[in-house]
């Protein structure tokens, strides 16, 4: 009895890790990689109005005399090559670690953006499109990893709130690029420079992301015993399970893409990509054309949303890691609640900013603030679900979500370029709008009928319990892993328990 006391005492010390520990280093680090790769992937939007436009901004460099058709292109042809990575880097995440995949992702996306100002000078916009292409071909790959290595870094009890925190880089990026690049056009540097700095930035992110990142805790050389055996206790893992076992463990493609939970949330993720991107990619147009800013203030006002959204979303972080631990609320209704909110929200205040007139300025700067503010809180709903659907896949739901999706920001700007042929028409830009908010009801209206945060069967490797029979009389329960659903017996993994 009293060694089962002091063993118990002892699994209670290993549990007690540090306040702040490896994990969350991680969180911080995935956070400015984020905030650096999104800040490679917008920066475009605001320097292409100075591309077009340098009398209004730097008249010491080139003015490129695009069509609005062609610059939709230029925009879209990012994700063009952002959706052929999505759904193989799962596996290429599991397989080969999240750390290499993430440390590649944002040091060739960053040499990219270094070569952008010069592609664009040689090649003009078909060269910039073919550049653009390779750089969403290398930053599709980011997602993917990101889930892949949070299923293995998160305890269930932090895991909305550690996603959510390691998502926020996104909008701080978002900020940081918008908030400066009119400032950069107007400088000496002109609208380079809007490229340059993320890119030099990114490759010092790369140096220290080789140093102190991890796929796993298991990998990781300065996380404490104590800190390893929470998340594995929390994940109901051994900490000794061996990298080899989960790659032959087979992805389970019919069931996921014939998962209802699973496709709903791909709607839900379309839908809220649609008016994401339809907003970040055509704020600064619409503010210059219809609200009539000058380039500095464009900048402010297109960056404002997102600096809210960032806020807004470092505040709820707490609260959603209070209603997971307490339980006060059921995962299934947590989720779909605060979609709800993050998508009906912008619904409504997006047909409402349609309907302004050119002379509501104010009115419609706040509209644009809160619509994009109020969808930071699908990051507790839709975006937290794949790794609740199935932690084991959530690299490879990541994956195919995002290819989905994404296909949703090749689609938007394409959509605005055909409907908004002449950008001081108020009534163009209303279907636009009313467009972006009837997809966003929609969206969220499917997954409040067959959404779920519950683990879905195919998670796990299919099992088939045999009872054995020694010749000395013992009796065993055998567990083998099938590799296929007809009953051929893998060999990967194999238990023997006593009866």
């Amino acid at each position: 009895m009293f060694e089962k006391r002091r063993c118990s005492r002892e699994m209670d010390e290993n549990l007690s890790s540090p306040f702040i520990g490896m994990r969350h280093l991680l969180c911080l680090l995935i956070f400015c990689g984020l905030c650096l790769v999104y800040g490679m992937r917008v920066n475009l939007s605001m320097a292409i109005v100075a591309m077009m436009d340098n009398a209004a901004a730097n008249p010491n460099f080139a003015e490129y005399a695009w069509s609005e058709q062609t610059k939709s292109h230029v925009l879209s042809s990012f994700f063009f090559g952002y959706i052929f990575a999505q759904v193989p880097a799962g596996s290429w995440a599991r397989r080969y670690g999240g750390r290499l995949l993430l440390f590649i992702s944002v040091s060739f996306s960053s040499v990219l953006a270094l070569l952008t100002p010069l592609s664009v000078s040689v090649g003009d916009w078909p060269l910039l499109c073919a550049l653009r292409f390779c750089q969403g071909l290398v930053q599709g790959v980011t997602y993917p990893t990101i889930a892949t290595i949070m299923a293995e870094w998160a305890p269930i009890e932090e895991r909305s709130a550690m996603l959510t925190y390691c998502c926020s880089g996104l909008e701080l990026g978002i900020v940081m690029m918008l908030a400066s690049s009119g400032m950069l056009c107007s400088s000496d540097w002109g609208w380079p420079s809007t490229f340059y700095i993320p890119g030099a930035l990114g490759l010092i992110w790369s140096a220290i992301w080789f140093i102190f990142g991890a796929s796993t805790p298991n990998n990781c050389k300065y996380i404490t015993l104590a800190e390893r055996t929470l998340i594995a206790t929390s994940l109901k893992r051994n900490m000794a399970q061996s990298e080899s076992s989960k790659v032959t463990h087979p992805i389970p493609w019919l069931k996921i893409c014939t998962s209802k939970p699973f496709l709903v949330l791909i709607l839900s993720q379309c839908a809220y990509s649609w008016c994401f991107w339809t907003l970040l990619t055509q704020i600064p147009s619409y503010i210059k054309s219809i609200l009539g800013k000058d380039i500095q203030s464009n900048a402010f006002y297109s960056a404002l949303p997102y600096l809210t959204m960032l806020g807004l979303s470092l505040v709820l972080c707490p609260l959603a890691s209070y209603l997971e631990k307490s339980k006060r609320l059921n995962a299934t209704v947590s989720r779909k609640i605060f979609n709800t909110i993050g998508q009906w929200t912008p619904a409504v205040t997006l047909v409402y900013l349609g309907f302004l007139r050119t002379d509501q300025a104010d009115l419609a700067i706040v509209l644009l603030t809160l619509t994009v503010t109020v969808s930071t809180v699908t990051h507790f709903g839709f975006q937290a679900n794949h790794l609740d659907l199935s932690p084991h896949f959530a690299g490879t739901l990541m994956g195919i979500a995002n290819s989905a999706s994404n296909m949703m920001s090749i689609i938007a700007p394409l959509v605005v370029g055909y409907i908004v042929t002449d950008t001081t028409n108020l009534h163009q830009w209303r279907i636009i709008f009313s467009l972006a908010g009837g997809i966003s009801f929609f969206g969220n209206l499917m997954f409040l009928f067959f959404g779920t945060a519950k683990v879905q069967l195919w998670n796990e490797m299919p099992q088939m319990v045999v009872e054995v029979k020694r010749q000395d009389g013992q009796h065993f329960t055998e567990v083998k892993n099938m590799e296929k659903d007809d009953g051929n017996v893998g060999g990967s993994r194999e238990t023997l328990n006593l009866v």
